[in-house]
Protein backbone atom coordinates (compact mmCIF):
# COMPACT_ATOMS: atom_id res chain seq x y z
CA UNK A 1 0.00 0.00 0.00
CA UNK A 2 1.68 3.64 -1.09
CA UNK A 3 1.43 5.70 1.47
CA UNK A 4 0.05 9.25 0.65
CA UNK A 5 2.19 12.59 1.77
CA UNK A 6 -0.89 13.38 4.02
CA UNK A 7 -1.39 10.12 5.73
CA UNK A 8 2.21 10.17 6.03
CA UNK A 9 2.57 14.29 7.88
CA UNK A 10 -0.79 13.07 9.75
CA UNK A 11 0.72 10.55 11.19
CA UNK A 12 3.98 12.08 12.26
CA UNK A 13 2.09 15.20 13.94
CA UNK A 14 -0.35 12.64 15.91
CA UNK A 15 3.08 10.66 17.14
CA UNK A 16 4.70 13.99 18.37
CA UNK A 17 1.45 15.19 19.86
CA UNK A 18 1.71 11.21 21.70
CA UNK A 19 5.42 12.72 23.21
CA UNK A 20 5.32 13.81 26.57
CA UNK A 21 9.27 15.19 27.88
CA UNK A 22 11.05 13.16 25.57
CA UNK A 23 8.78 9.79 25.75
CA UNK A 24 6.20 7.78 24.76
CA UNK A 25 3.15 8.87 26.52
CA UNK A 26 0.53 5.60 26.72
CA UNK A 27 -2.63 7.60 27.51
CA UNK A 28 -2.17 10.24 24.99
CA UNK A 29 -1.91 7.37 22.33
CA UNK A 30 -5.10 5.75 23.16
CA UNK A 31 -7.07 9.55 23.16
CA UNK A 32 -5.50 10.03 19.58
CA UNK A 33 -6.48 6.47 18.39
CA UNK A 34 -9.99 7.04 19.75
CA UNK A 35 -10.71 10.44 18.34
CA UNK A 36 -9.27 9.62 15.04
CA UNK A 37 -11.28 6.49 15.02
CA UNK A 38 -14.30 8.33 15.65
CA UNK A 39 -13.82 11.64 13.44
CA UNK A 40 -12.42 9.64 10.72
CA UNK A 41 -10.62 12.08 8.65
CA UNK A 42 -9.97 11.54 5.06
CA UNK A 43 -7.34 8.90 4.48
CA UNK A 44 -7.46 8.11 8.42
CA UNK A 45 -6.78 4.06 7.63
CA UNK A 46 -3.53 4.75 5.81
CA UNK A 47 -2.68 7.52 8.80
CA UNK A 48 -3.64 5.07 11.81
CA UNK A 49 -1.42 2.54 9.87
CA UNK A 50 1.98 4.74 9.67
CA UNK A 51 1.24 6.22 13.53
CA UNK A 52 0.77 2.46 14.79
CA UNK A 53 4.23 1.96 12.67
CA UNK A 54 5.81 5.15 14.46
CA UNK A 55 4.59 4.03 17.97
CA UNK A 56 6.14 0.47 17.87
CA UNK A 57 9.32 1.71 16.77
CA UNK A 58 10.14 4.18 19.44
CA UNK A 59 8.37 1.32 21.91
CA UNK A 60 11.41 -0.77 20.56
CA UNK A 61 13.48 1.76 20.40
CA UNK A 62 13.53 1.98 24.03
CA UNK A 63 12.97 -1.60 24.94
CA UNK A 64 15.91 -3.99 25.26
CA UNK A 65 15.87 -7.63 24.71
CA UNK A 66 18.67 -9.27 26.48
CA UNK A 67 19.34 -13.13 25.70
CA UNK A 68 21.63 -15.37 27.34
CA UNK A 69 22.69 -18.64 26.88
CA UNK A 70 21.95 -19.56 30.52
CA UNK A 71 20.13 -17.88 33.60
CA UNK A 72 22.25 -15.08 34.95
CA UNK A 73 21.71 -14.08 38.48
CA UNK A 74 20.03 -10.80 39.79
CA UNK A 75 23.72 -9.12 39.92
CA UNK A 76 24.39 -10.03 36.59
CA UNK A 77 20.95 -8.91 35.53
CA UNK A 78 21.86 -5.37 36.98
CA UNK A 79 25.29 -5.16 35.70
CA UNK A 80 23.74 -5.77 32.35
CA UNK A 81 21.08 -2.88 32.82
CA UNK A 82 23.22 -0.63 34.05
CA UNK A 83 25.80 -1.16 30.63
CA UNK A 84 22.51 -1.11 28.54
CA UNK A 85 21.45 1.92 30.07
CA UNK A 86 24.11 3.78 29.93
CA UNK A 87 24.41 3.05 26.05
CA UNK A 88 20.74 3.76 24.94
CA UNK A 89 19.46 5.94 27.93
CA UNK A 90 18.17 5.74 31.17
CA UNK A 91 14.83 5.17 29.99
CA UNK A 92 15.20 2.01 28.40
CA UNK A 93 13.47 -1.10 29.69
CA UNK A 94 15.22 -4.43 29.83
CA UNK A 95 13.68 -7.95 29.46
CA UNK A 96 15.63 -11.12 29.52
CA UNK A 97 15.06 -14.25 28.35
CA UNK A 98 17.57 -17.60 28.03
CA UNK A 99 18.36 -18.88 24.30
CA UNK A 100 20.28 -22.64 24.73
CA UNK A 101 21.07 -21.66 21.10
CA UNK A 102 23.98 -18.97 21.99
CA UNK A 103 26.13 -21.59 23.59
CA UNK A 104 27.66 -19.20 25.66
CA UNK A 105 27.50 -15.32 25.55
CA UNK A 106 25.13 -12.73 25.15
CA UNK A 107 23.08 -10.82 22.28
CA UNK A 108 21.15 -7.34 22.90
CA UNK A 109 18.18 -6.16 20.73
CA UNK A 110 17.29 -2.42 21.42
CA UNK A 111 15.12 -1.01 18.36
CA UNK A 112 17.20 -1.67 15.43
CA UNK A 113 20.63 -1.99 16.88
CA UNK A 114 22.00 -5.35 17.54
CA UNK A 115 24.83 -6.10 19.80
CA UNK A 116 26.21 -9.53 19.81
CA UNK A 117 28.82 -11.80 21.26
CA UNK A 118 27.98 -15.41 21.88
CA UNK A 119 29.90 -18.31 20.91
CA UNK A 120 27.64 -19.69 18.30
CA UNK A 121 27.50 -16.31 15.90
CA UNK A 122 31.12 -16.45 16.23
CA UNK A 123 31.35 -19.83 15.26
CA UNK A 124 29.39 -19.10 12.52
CA UNK A 125 31.57 -16.38 11.26
CA UNK A 126 34.51 -18.82 11.69
CA UNK A 127 32.59 -21.47 9.31
CA UNK A 128 31.86 -18.78 6.79
CA UNK A 129 35.51 -17.33 6.70
CA UNK A 130 37.09 -20.72 6.32
CA UNK A 131 34.53 -21.17 3.43
CA UNK A 132 35.91 -18.80 0.98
Amino acid sequence: MKLSKEARLGAKSLAKACMSGGTLDHSKVSRVLSEVSSKRPAGYAQMLHEFHRLVRLEVERKTALIQTASPIDAAGRDSLTKAVRQRFGADVETHFSVNAELIAGVRIRVGSDLLDSNVRERLTRLEADLAH
